[in-house]
């Protein structure tokens, strides 16, 4: 994990340097803090103000900072948290928002151990800016089949459900006739789907909005997957690229039109596809079973 906060702007530096120092005031078991997400990576976004659709916009990345705690009660440090926001955010010059997280020492291993996506990309690419030095973070080892296939059920009930409840919601949106919220919700629940098969057969995930990219990466897993969303004809590829671009305009394009003859071509379609990502999910995880006995 690196250390260095060298390659972050000067604002940045400072900012995190008050904030370790608030932290380590309001939170008395604190182990380590680590920055992850785009501050550590350096994409970070200081601030972008466009027109989108006509609509004025902005937006700025927030700090993601890890607080690891030797052990946790959550709610207390949620609220020991809280404190750190308000005393950070009564700084007249503040300039970044914070987004915080917070793990025992315990926890953290096990899931570092585990090779757990989301808690490897944040060794992998985070920046330590606390360590007490009282502890060490795992390495993740080889994980055995049995292990493999709980996670696997795992981040299958989790994105699965995800999914089904998108789909539930695209279905009550229908009944009320606003068709371009529908669309967003089936947008939202391609998504899940497509994440629950790259979670299943790889135990690993980036976050990805774009649908075009998300089914070429999950095409491989079965050739049914190619039929529900195929690029010909002509209307085929239209119902997609309007699903793909659900995810923006349905929320902020006023000029954005979805029709019910479109939802009705779509829905069928999504639910399909959460047919198919159910029957080939299990079929992989009966798979892990089997090669662990």
């Amino acid at each position: 994990m690196k250390t260095s906060l060298s390659k972050l702007p000067e604002y940045a530096r400072l900012d995190l340097e008050q904030i370790v120092g608030l932290i380590l005031e309001n939170v008395p078991r604190c182990e380590m803090i680590i920055l992850y997400g785009s501050y550590a990576r350096g994409t970070q976004v200081e601030f972008d103000e466009r027109i989108e659709f006509g609509i004025p916009t902005s937006f700025m990345s927030d700090y993601d900072i890890l607080v690891v705690t030797s052990e946790s009660d959550a709610k207390e440090v949620g609220r020991m948290l809280d404190a750190v926001d308000m005393k950070y955010y009564k700084r007249p010059d503040h300039q970044v928002p914070i987004q915080f997280i917070n793990d025992d020492i315990e926890k953290l291993n096990s899931d570092l151990s585990e090779g757990r996506y989301f808690y490897t990309e944040i060794k992998k690419q985070g920046i330590m800016l606390y360590d007490s030095k009282n502890y060490q973070l795992e390495r993740a080892r080889k994980l055995d089949f049995e292990e493999i296939r709980r996670q696997a059920q795992e981040y299958f009930d989790e994105k699965f459900d995800y999914a089904n409840s998108f789909i539930k919601h695209a279905i009550y949106a229908y009944k009320d006739m606003d068709y371009k919220l529908t669309s967003f919700f089936l947008h939202q629940a391609c998504e899940n789907l497509f994440y629950t098969l790259r979670l299943v057969h790889t135990l690993k995930n980036s976050k990805q909005h774009n649908l075009s990219k998300l089914l070429g990466a999950t095409h491989k897993y079965s050739d049914e997957l190619k039929k529900i969303f195929p690029r010909k004809p002509q209307e085929e590829k239209r119902l997609f690229e309007l699903l793909r671009l659900a995810y923006v305009e349905a929320r902020y394009n006023l000029k954005f039109v979805v029709t019910k003859e479109d939802i009705d071509a779509l829905l069928p379609k999504v639910e399909r596809l959460r047919d198919v990502t159910e029957q080939i999910c299990k079929a992989q995880i009966e798979s892990y079973r089997e090669m662990g006995k």
